[in-house]
């Protein structure tokens, strides 16, 4: 055999032993299998979707969607608390592997992450205390309307650029909520739910939904690229919205029942 002929065979030979040596590479979906926990990205301070109870232990819609979900993966779970502006750099930076936190779907939110399909709906307004005078958008010149950076309910009103609105931003909803409670501002927009535990933090300030914003969609955030992982949460939504417990969830939390084109 000639050194020419040796050199190649031997290149060859490692090319191989290079090839088998490399790791088959990973998703998040095994990365989730293999240590037997998932880490939920969810917001504990926005009842009644996530809240501590007297126990100081999670609870609210969300909670119970992320428990379920851990449940029947047969996964520890772990809470990565978060606020509304640091849900989505929480899967990007893998802090959490999923979000489950009133996480309204938007075409701009799309381009960063991907969704799941839905597995709840948010019915956002702007509310504001039952004895103003504030029936449409020309009554709110001048008022002070409280919004969480960040959230879905601070774009919209943020894009309503001929609608000259006074905008005042608090970090989360906790926050907001206390500056509604307090009497900082006598209108919010949020989710109808929201508004509405505004009076019952503090009965003499009851806030109520005046100005209808939108109704979103509710989905699982992950980050982009993980089909596999994807594929299974759209699973888990499908069979636990055919099968009612998704909507007993919301029921139990929120009052009402997922909308029927849901349920359906």
């Amino acid at each position: 055999m000639t050194n020419k002929t040796l050199l190649g065979t031997a290149t060859a030979l490692f090319g191989l032993v290079m090839i088998s040596a490399t790791p088959a590479s990973a998703d998040l979906l095994d990365d989730i299998t293999q240590a037997k926990k998932i880490r939920i990205s969810t917001d504990v301070a926005i009842p009644p979707s996530g809240m501590m109870d007297s126990s100081m232990k999670p609870t609210g819609s969300d909670v119970e969607v992320a428990q379920l979900l851990a449940k029947d993966w047969g996964l520890e779970l772990e809470f990565i608390q978060t606020t509304g502006a640091t849900r989505i750099p929480n899967v990007l930076t893998g802090k959490a592997d999923i979000i489950i936190s009133t996480l309204s779907v938007t075409p701009d939110r799309a381009k960063v992450i991907d969704f799941t399909k839905r597995y709840a709906t948010l019915q956002s307004d702007v509310g504001c205390l039952k004895s103003s005078t504030v029936k449409d958008w020309p009554d709110l010149k001048d008022k002070p309307i409280g919004v969480s950076r960040g959230t879905t309910q601070d774009t919209t009103l943020s894009n309503m650029k001929d609608k000259d609105l006074k905008i005042s931003r608090y970090d989360d909803d906790a926050t907001m909520v206390t500056a509604a409670v307090s009497g900082q501002v006598d209108c919010v927009a949020s989710s109808a739910t929201i508004i509405n535990q505004i009076g019952v933090k503090n009965p003499s300030r009851v806030f109520e939904s005046r100005i209808p914003l939108a109704t979103f969609d509710l989905a699982i955030g992950l980050k982009k690229g993980e089909q596999r992982l994807m594929d299974k949460l759209n699973a888990w939504i499908t069979e636990n919205v055919k099968n009612g417990k998704l909507n007993a969830i919301y029921k139990k939390f929120h009052g009402v029942e997922l909308p029927p084109d849901m349920r359906s």
